[in-house]
């Protein structure tokens, strides 16, 4: 009888726990900005998350050639290809659908930013760039592409 009711009682926590935790892996896959200019492919890489620029909107400068990093810090990194670029890298799933310690390129600028990412319930990206403390920043909201 004690079986019965500790089974009856145990059963739907088996059940509700696994659909409460987020995988560290939901954040894999294609997402846009949110002003639908560019695409960043976030993929695994042992234990940590990166991201790849992998669609443009405009692909090539004024000239037609392809538009490279060139206002990257490093001079011998300025003609490289911004397709293909990482823009994301070495996030760590921190639980709860936020992965933190990673760090946002911005090739606009050429600077690198703190950054955390975290899912809504929307099922919405939102990426939070900052310097030094996370209150000072930025977020953007991304969607994924289907």
């Amino acid at each position: 009888m004690k079986f019965k009711i500790l089974l009856a009682f145990l059963a739907p926590i088996c059940f509700i726990l696994p659909s409460m935790a987020q995988s560290g892996d939901a954040v894999l896959g294609v997402w846009q900005s949110g002003g639908g200019n560019v695409r960043v492919q976030i993929f695994k890489s042992g234990q940590t998350y990166n991201g790849k620029i992998s669609w443009l909107r405009e692909e090539n400068d004024e000239s037609g050639n392809p538009k490279t990093d060139k206002h990257n810090p490093s001079e011998s990194r300025r003609g490289q290809p911004l397709l293909g670029l990482e823009a994301l890298s070495d996030f760590n799933y921190s639980g709860n659908g936020v992965w933190e310690g990673g760090t946002v390129y911005d090739p606009r600028s050429g600077k690198k930013y703190s950054c955390k990412l975290s899912i809504s319930n929307g099922g919405a990206l939102e990426i939070r760039a900052f310097m030094g403390i996370s209150l000072i920043g930025k977020t953007q909201v991304w969607t994924r592409v289907k």
